[in-house]
């Protein structure tokens, strides 16, 4: 898909998927999308002193290619989704867009696992807003102190969690710590939700 990107420009590749990832500042703007994409490009072509590219023509290429089908569940997401139906509703709140997060469910077989799903994207404000999760337990209709929320961003989730009032559990992707946030419950894998769960 990174190659036909270019292709499909007329430009020479320039850079790794994994390089261009790296140089995406924060997570996605879901109201410029190509913009965002757009400025990682442009900052990946000066690494490479690459001028005269058009970065937003790059990122639009990108866009017209990319497959939200091609996903996959991280290793445990089932057995812990098992574990959290079993004890009570299951919520997701995602700072995505309907039409893109639906396709990635629907994907993975796994939309009719939540009882509720909130699409960030589509309200007035997104994590770490507290908005968001106000509308899942609004729907949800669990005591607040009976929830965790598990995510992999300290600057979203679990500063999103937290400013909602809940428990927030950090997946943790790197051997890097939490710092200079404080989540309640730092998991390696999601193998170690359910003794989490078992607290709550």
């Amino acid at each position: 898909m990174y190659a036909s990107t270019f292709e499909r420009v007329g430009v020479e590749p320039f850079g790794e998927p994994a390089e261009l990832w790296a140089a995406l500042d924060g997570p996605p703007d879901h109201d410029d999308w190509i913009g965002y994409i757009g400025a990682g490009f442009a900052r990946l072509a000066a690494q490479y002193g690459r001028t005269a590219v058009d970065p937003l023509a790059l990122a639009t290429a990108l866009d017209s290619i990319a497959d939200d089908t091609a996903v996959e569940l991280v290793p445990g997401a089932t057995a812990a989704l098992d574990r959290a139906a079993a004890i009570g509703p299951v919520g997701l709140v995602t700072n995505g867009p309907r039409e893109r997060q639906r396709a990635k469910l629907d994907a993975l077989d796994v939309g009719h696992r939540f009882d509720v799903t909130v699409y960030a994207a589509d309200l007035p404000r997104r994590k770490p807003h507290a908005v968001p999760f106000e509308r899942a337990l609004d729907e949800l209709d669990v005591p607040r102190d009976r929830i965790v929320y598990v995510g992999n961003s300290l600057e979203y989730d679990v500063a999103g969690a937290q400013n909602a009032g809940l428990a927030a559990a950090w997946l943790r992707r790197r051997e890097d710590g939490p710092d200079p946030y404080a989540p309640d419950y730092v998991l390696d894998s999601l193998a170690d939700l359910p003794a989490v769960l078992c607290e709550r």
